[in-house]
């Protein structure tokens, strides 16, 4: 996945008009650099390769470590061999960018200049990106804590600087004046305009055309913002105090390792057990504890709020509705969404109405399947209520599963299987490549090429997947470096008015930039490869365990992350603000979420065959889980949730958050709200994702129809793979996403974007056995 929102959003820039690309988010001239659609008749499954079987060995048996003998910097960068060589790199870049945005103010004093705007100011965002992307990755990914402190002070430099940009009135204007010539205008291709008007719509988010006084309270406003998120984040995961259960609530209970243990430990002391909320306690007693009195306590508990943490989280919805009033919009959800592919909420809604609708069946159908259960249980009259603590019990959660019984999955054998997907799908391939001693930050990283049939090295991953100490949790796509075509930058003229003091200074940043920059075969166009890391946390093999053998959840995650990770690498453009998954939040995780459909394919299944003894014929040992689709009804509640608490509603003198919570699920809920909780101040994407937490579901819809339409009958075909590739994620963000999709699964209906294409969205099934909430 991309990495997620909800971690990082707190120390991003206030705006995004030059904006960071993190970790998750062309017809005139774009032909010169894409990657070519290629026609293609088979979709048999050709032999592994002898690099995709190196991938066996670099993955499951341990590196040697590497001896730094050579002056080589992370990431091949000869100059980023200690922290404080980073810090000059800053220091360097931020004199550069300063010289460039000179340049851009200039540019109404000629018109040759005036035609350059959009690619200068793409330049100088990549400029920014460039190094603030790396001390991203740097600040969670290193384990020296000297190179994480200058990682720090890299990223905060900097992101001031591009703080003071995204409020520039000079740089806005010349935008504007190159909007406004007609002549200007016509000469850009439809991927420039497209990246100025998102330059546009980002300088107007900032409160950029506000009065002088306006816009200082936009900024305080935001900074505000920030604050309370970070405080808010910090909350979601503080403590929930204990919930006291007695020795006689847990009679009978199912588990008879930690129950049994709690039994006997309630025995010994002869007091009430104490059980926090989110501990294994707590898991086994919602799972194992017949007697509703526990589940319940226990939910209380894991439910509870403190007025303080209440009041945060209502201080953070109400500063970003004043802040979407100051730039003229109803509200935070219409000021956010205006670039996304729902562009409303009134639209977003229609999504999630129609969803709804469409699942409604399926969930009633579960939840009667419960009702029966308890009743069964009980022996009650029929038809019992279900409570929210009976979830659990009734219908345990259950981990994903192969449709097929599988051998054991060692981490390079998924790889080797990645590549042989790719390559039947897109002639694209994984390679190994050793890296230069001093390029990777830690000995458990794996560095892979990645190789199209025809056009040489599409870029690189950097895969860090192994667990340590100091590592973040979970898994995360970080965007290094994007794509973009550079032999057109006329970067000299950048120090036309510089003195040689400025021409020192500005050399070190220069050399980092074109350190990726490759010619490409047969084309005469220059461009910088994108360059990707993928963060996990597996087990590291060793000599004594073997190699890491993965369990079905991780394979999911890796096919999703490498979903991401192909989007950067094939969506090649000429300006890195639209390159990859630099696109739409309602549209990125669609390439994520499509990859893990291909794992319920047993064509694709046969590609993790080492030796050609799997016998892919086995008997199913797969289910659906029933209450998938309450899971799914639940997140559709959330995305509900997250709309209104982003609607004009907060800015009303009487709103409370915990009686909005209890209203919606009271009206469209399944099970009855229990007075007294608020879940809320726990929903950490509420920050992260602020009036968007509806993406996943959005994309989980057309990644399902994508999958049936073209792929579930034939998942190698070739033609297929092509038309994708073509027609999605070639592209990056450069053209309507609504286009991409309508054109793709030859859905003219779509192609208006409107609330009737939202409301088609959200009646298209959505294969919740597949897609599961959480990664990003």
């Amino acid at each position: 996945m991309l990495a997620k929102a909800a971690r990082h959003a707190f120390s991003r820039p206030t705006s995004l008009c030059l904006r960071s690309r993190g970790s998750l988010r062309a017809e005139k001239r774009l032909g010169k650099i894409a990657v070519i659609s290629r026609s293609a008749t088979t979709s048999a499954i050709q032999p592994a390769s002898a690099d995709d079987t190196d991938l066996i060995a670099y993955f499951d048996y341990p590196q040697v470590p590497q001896k730094i003998t050579a002056p080589t910097g992370l990431f091949g960068h000869r100059a980023l061999t200690t922290p404080a060589t980073f810090n000059a790199l800053a220091d360097s870049t931020l004199r550069r960018a300063q010289l460039l945005t000179e340049r851009i103010l200039r540019a109404r004093e000629s018109r040759v200049e005036l035609f350059k705007v959009v690619k200068n100011l793409d330049r100088l965002s990549d400029m920014l990106c460039g190094v603030i992307d790396l001390a991203e990755l740097l600040r969670n990914a290193h384990p020296d804590p000297l190179w994480v402190q200058s990682a720090d002070e890299v990223y905060e430099k900097l992101c001031e600087f591009m703080n003071v940009l995204n409020t520039n009135v000079g740089l806005y204007e010349v935008l504007g004046a190159v909007l406004s010539d007609q002549e200007v205008v016509e000469s850009l291709s439809p991927e420039a305009y497209q990246t100025a008007l998102i330059f546009w719509r980002d300088f107007e988010k900032s409160g950029i055309h506000l009065p002088p006084a306006q816009r200082e309270r936009f900024v305080a406003l935001s900074t505000e913002i920030l604050v309370l998120g970070r405080q808010f984040l910090n909350e979601t995961a503080a403590p929930r105090p204990p919930a006291r259960i007695k020795f006689s609530e847990l009679q009978g209970v199912e588990d008879l390792g930690m129950g049994a243990r709690l039994l006997l430990q309630a025995q010994v002391t002869k007091r009430d057990l104490l059980v926090y909320p989110g501990s294994l306690q707590a898991q086994m007693i919602m799972r194992s504890a017949p007697s509703e009195e526990p589940r319940r306590k226990v939910y209380l508990a894991a439910n509870y709020s403190t007025p303080e943490q209440i009041e945060l989280l209502e201080r953070v919805l109400r500063a970003r509705g004043e802040l979407a009033r100051l730039v003229g919009k109803e509200s935070y959800a219409h000021m956010s969404l205006t670039d996304k592919m729902a562009k409303s909420p009134e639209n977003v809604q229609h999504f999630l109405d129609a969803l709804m609708e469409h699942t409604r069946p399926y969930t009633r159908r579960a939840l009667r399947a419960l009702s029966i259960r308890k009743q069964a249980h009980l022996k009650t009259a029929p038809f019992p209520i279900i409570q929210p603590w009976d979830r659990d019990y009734y219908c345990p959660p259950e981990p994903p599963a192969p449709p097929v019984a599988l051998p054991p999955l060692t981490l390079g054998t998924v790889f080797r299987a990645l590549s042989r997907l790719f390559k039947a799908l897109y002639g694209i391939s994984l390679r190994l490549s050793e890296p230069v001693p001093g390029e990777l930050w830690h000995a458990d990283v794996r560095k892979l090429e990645v190789v199209d049939e025809e056009q040489g090295s599409l870029g690189w991953i950097y895969a860090d997947l192994f667990a340590r100490a100091g590592k973040p949790n979970g898994a995360a796509h970080y965007t290094v470096r994007c794509s973009r075509r550079t032999d057109d930058d006329d970067g000299a003229m950048d120090f036309r008015c510089a003195d040689e003091n400025d021409r020192i200074a500005a050399r070190l940043s220069q050399e980092f930039e074109a350190e990726r920059h490759v010619r490409l075969p047969g084309r005469g166009v220059t461009c910088q490869l994108p360059v990707v890391v993928l963060l996990c946390e597996f087990m590291r093999p060793s000599i004594g365990r073997g190699p890491t053998v993965l369990p079905w959840h991780d394979v999911l995650t890796l096919f999703h992350e490498m979903g991401h990770a192909m989007h950067s690498m094939i969506g090649r453009t000429e300006y890195q603000n639209v390159s990859g998954t630099r696109c739409a939040t309602d549209f990125v995780e669609l390439p994520s979420i499509l990859m893990e459909h291909f794992l319920n394919s047993p064509a694709v299944l046969a590609l993790f065959d080492r030796d050609g003894t799997f016998a892919i014929r086995q008997s199913s040992v797969h289910h659906e889980d029933p209450c998938l689709s309450i899971d799914t009804h639940t997140q559709i509640l959330l995305a509900m949730l997250d709309q209104l608490y982003h609607s004009r509603a907060v800015l009303t003198p009487d709103f409370d958050s915990t009686q909005t919570l209890a209203t919606l699920f009271g009206a469209r809920g399944l099970v009855p709200y229990v007075p007294g909780t608020s879940w809320q101040t726990q929903f950490g994407h509420l920050f992260g994702y602020g009036a968007t937490y509806y993406s996943y579901l959005f994309d989980r819809a057309i990644a399902s129809r994508v999958w049936r339409k073209l792929f579930r009958q034939d998942p190698l075909d070739r033609n297929m793979g092509e038309k994708y590739k073509a027609q999605v994620l070639s592209h990056g963000g450069a053209r309507d996403a609504w286009r991409m999709v309508g054109s793709l699964l030859d859905s003219p209906q779509l192609l208006s974007g409107d609330a009737s294409a939202m409301a088609e969205v959200g009646r298209w099934r959505i294969e919740d056995d597949i897609a599961m909430p959480g990664r990003h």
